[in-house]
């Protein structure tokens, strides 16, 4: 397989817009924007706070509106779209919170109109360590809504020590036949090119578990993962110091880690960056330095048209939205918007409004609309 040509992301050229923000009474939020064309004039949209949770990680919306959010120590809340109040949701496992682990993703079954399931994942303790898992449950609404009949469909294996790079992201195949979860490597570094563990890599499996397989493999920490309309399958994924990466994800590819990379390792050590021919699949967009990306949307709503079918990622480090423009299977140019805080979550709502999670102590739950004309 051959590698692909990818231009850093991170040379931008500087352009500012101001946003107003409904934030609270607090009037503007001031937003700088880059963007790595000349050509092309960053988008611009209003910022309202809708809410805020305690250290979040996931969102996914009810089909009328509501919103089921996690919080990584342990607690999924439901908040109510009218009045935006929300409550916490019984049934939910016991996780292992510690470092990155915890409760980490939600998301609805394709069935959910019929079954109303929900998918989570999160990280469990056992024998050799500790390692994400998924499960599923039937999620009964009302006063007191709880998750009904929890059962565990896939455990990452083996467990290991450590408290890092789960990934446990969660994403189903346009004709909602397949599950996708990625996994990370569980910063174990050679795993990750060992096919006979499921660390380091991507994998499919039936939507009840079964028939688990390594999809792709050479991962380090993708923490996004997410089908788009045309069915290419995109995953963000944290590089070491710098070469962060957005990758089309193939059948049975190995994307190098921990052989290649266009990042340093931590304290200095050099990895060789990827070349043509060298074996491996090399990212479509790259980031050096590092943004941190810790969540992926593939947009496919109406309220911003000029994105259909582009990535939205949310950055941590990089404390900021960045777009990057999709054609097919390349990526093309890139937009950051500075958001001022690191972004844990980045979602899509029933009418094309676009909802990010602040992560950490803050925890704002933020709504994006086109700006008023």
């Amino acid at each position: 397989m051959n590698a692909r040509a990818a231009t850093p992301a991170s040379l931008v050229l500087s352009a500012v817009v101001v946003l107003a923000a409904g934030c609270s009474g607090d009037g503007v939020r001031e937003v700088s924007a880059t963007t790595s064309s000349s050509d092309s004039a960053p988008a611009s949209f209003q910022v309202e706070e809708m809410g805020q949770f305690d250290d979040p990680w996931a969102m996914a919306f009810l089909p009328g509106g509501d919103l089921l959010v996690t919080e990584r120590t342990g607690t999924l809340n439901l908040r109510d779209a009218d009045t935006g109040d929300s409550v916490e949701v019984g049934g939910v496992p016991d996780v292992a919170a510690e470092g990155q682990g915890g409760l980490g993703d939600v998301v609805l079954a394709p069935t959910f109109a019929e079954d109303q399931m929900v998918y989570l994942s999160w990280v469990e303790e056992g024998e050799g360590g500790s390692g994400a898992v998924v499960g599923r449950a039937t999620l009964e609404t009302g006063d007191e809504p709880t998750l009904e009949g929890l059962e565990v469909i896939w455990r990452q294996a083996p467990k290991v020590s450590g408290t890092g790079h789960f990934s446990h992201r969660i994403a189903f195949d346009p004709e909602g036949e397949h599950l996708f979860v990625s996994s990370g490597d569980r910063q174990k570094k050679t795993p990750a090119q060992d096919t006979s563990n499921s660390l380091g890599t991507i994998m499919r499996m039936g939507l009840d578990g079964s028939s688990p397989q390594i999809w792709s493999y050479g991962h380090r920490n993708p923490l996004g993962l997410e089908f788009a309309p045309d069915g290419n399958l995109w995953s963000s994924e944290m590089g070491p110091e710098g070469g962060d990466e957005l990758n089309l994800i193939e059948q049975d590819a190995n994307y190098g880690w921990p052989e290649v990379s266009n990042g340093s390792d931590y304290g200095g050590g050099e990895i060789p960056d990827h070349a043509p021919g060298d074996g491996f699949v090399a990212p479509e967009a790259f980031w050096t330095p590092s943004i941190s990306p810790g969540s992926l949307l593939i947009y496919s709503g109406d309220l911003f048209p000029e994105w259909e079918g582009d990535a939205l990622i949310g950055a941590l480090s990089g404390e900021a939205l960045v777009h990057v423009d999709l054609d097919g299977t390349t990526a093309g140019e890139t937009q950051t918007f500075e958001m001022g805080e690191r972004i844990r979550a980045v979602e899509q709502g029933p009418d094309g409004a676009i909802w990010l999670l602040e992560d950490g102590g803050s925890g704002q739950l933020l709504k994006l609309t086109p700006e008023a004309s």
